[in-house]
């Protein structure tokens, strides 16, 4: 009566795609690896130490997680206002549609993802420095630039995409450049140090949530950042506004997706995959592993937000699901109205006593 549509995507099946001179490289996933993920694509990007990914800008909004090491980035929005921080692991940025930025790695490189709020986006497809100045004529670029053609017999002759560069100063005040319109203000920082806000602990793991609420110029990205112990599990849930897009950063997991009218199906997932589900399919995951499960949840919503079947069960009144699913007092009496987001379980994956006087129980 129905059929889920393909879930994962490993990143490392995705074509490789070199910068120069060994600086870097990007692998993408969007439509073409995974036909459902409409709303969102994703890319992992490398670069090595001190290059640049090119200054540039989208059609998309650019929403980023830094996996690892640290990189300068500048910007400047249409008011001429400009921006330039330094973002480390754990940390995030946002570039909305059409703004130019530059983004550098410091002396040990670094790797991050970048998440775009449309399923069809392509790194090819991106707008570039060098592009520019090659597609106008010489003497319109020394007009523009109020300079002579000959101080231009030098640009590039081919794209930078991903490039070696000289190192950034230690000093971000040396890059601190601003025009009459200044810097931009606190409020509308194109970046957000994620690593240094606390996770709140849950049972069966910890979660950290980014929002509109304190990232307000990623106004339509939400996420949450999840680990999962050992035998525990994301518990059972769906997203009312919002496909979701996951990224696995370490360990072992298991995905099992319902959608309507009658079908589901279950995925395994490890370390560099990601993962789609659309809205509203309902599904959970299972660390089915024996480290930690930490894995990353993008939405397209102006806040994080799910349906918990836990909570939503437990506030239904008892009467009503005893004629649903002919359950006991038993099963009524283990439920919770909290909203708990993981779930403990046990380390033996054949535990079927769940319940919380039991071995595998909390």
């Amino acid at each position: 009566m129905g059929e889920v549509s393909n879930a994962k995507w490993p990143f490392g099946l995705s074509h490789n795609r070199h910068g120069l001179a060994g600086a870097g490289w990007a692998r993408s996933q969007n439509t073409d690896q995974l036909p459902s993920s409409v709303a969102m694509a994703g890319t992992n990007m490398r670069l090595s130490p001190n290059a640049y990914r090119e200054l540039h800008w989208h059609k998309q909004g650019e929403w980023a997680y830094m996996l690892n090491g640290s990189v300068r980035i500048a910007s400047m929005n249409e008011a001429g206002q400009t921006f330039v921080d330094d973002v480390q692991a754990g940390d995030v940025w946002f570039f909305p549609p059409g703004i130019p930025h530059s983004i550098q790695a410091f002396e040990n490189g670094c790797e991050f993802l970048l998440i775009f709020n449309d399923g069809s986006f392509s790194e090819e497809n991106t707008f570039l420095l060098s592009e520019l100045m090659l597609r106008n004529p010489t003497s319109v670029l020394a007009k523009n630039f109020r300079t002579s053609t000959a101080a231009l017999s030098n640009i590039p002759q081919q794209q930078l995409w991903i490039f070696p560069g000289t190192p950034a100063p230690k000093n971000i005040s040396e890059q601190n450049v601003t025009g009459p319109a200044g810097a931009i203000p606190k409020e509308g920082a194109y970046t957000y140090h994620w690593s240094q806000q606390a996770p709140v602990r849950v049972p069966g793991g910890t979660i950290k949530i980014l929002d509109p609420s304190t990232f307000p110029i990623a106004s339509t990205f939400s996420a949450a950042l999840i680990t999962v112990e050992p035998g525990a599990m994301r518990e059972l849930h769906w997203h009312t506004t919002s496909d979701e897009w996951s990224y696995f950063l370490s360990g072992s997991a298991r995905l099992t997706v319902y959608e309507a009218p009658a079908a589901s199906r279950t995925f395994d997932f490890s370390a560099g995959d990601v993962g789609y589900v659309p809205v509203p399919n309902a599904h959970y995951l299972e660390n089915t592993g024996n480290d930690t499960l930490v894995y990353l949840e993008v939405l397209q919503s102006s806040q994080y937000s799910d349906i918990s079947v836990n909570q939503w069960l437990g506030i239904t009144p008892r009467q009503i699901l005893k004629d649903h699913l002919n359950v006991g007092d038993e099963f009524l009496d283990g439920l919770t109205k909290e909203h708990d987001f993981v779930v403990q379980g046990s380390r033996d994956l054949t535990e079927t006593d769940f319940t919380p006087e039991s071995h595998g129980g909390a």
